[in-house]
């Protein structure tokens, strides 16, 4: 049997009794700069070259290639309580500025 505990506040999830919320968060590198029609061709010569590359591999887990800054993912589970607070503060910068402390 799998049990949940809500990633924020540590309190057990129990199935079929409690209502559990997923969040789950994407974090990638944008390319905004526009590139012109060379760079862009020689860009996809050497994604090409890099997924043949991959192919040969022996079995090495791409994951492990990426950079940990360029991707990542994350899941957490909420109940319901933190679920409300969470989608008042997604990032939480209300509660950063309380957290603040005065300079002696």
């Amino acid at each position: 049997m799998v049990h949940y505990t809500c990633d924020m506040c540590g309190k057990p999830l129990l199935a079929g009794e409690d209502i559990r919320y997923v969040v789950k968060i994407e974090v990638y590198s944008t390319c905004d700069d526009i590139m012109d029609t060379d760079d862009l061709d020689e860009e996809l010569w050497e994604m090409e070259d890099d997924s043949e590359d991959n192919d040969r591999s022996d079995g090495e887990d791409m994951e492990g290639d990426r950079d940990d800054e360029e991707y990542r993912t994350f899941r957490f589970d909420l109940c319901h309580k933190c679920h409300k607070k969470y989608l008042q503060d997604p990032l939480f910068l209300k509660s950063w500025n309380r957290t603040r402390f005065s300079e002696n």
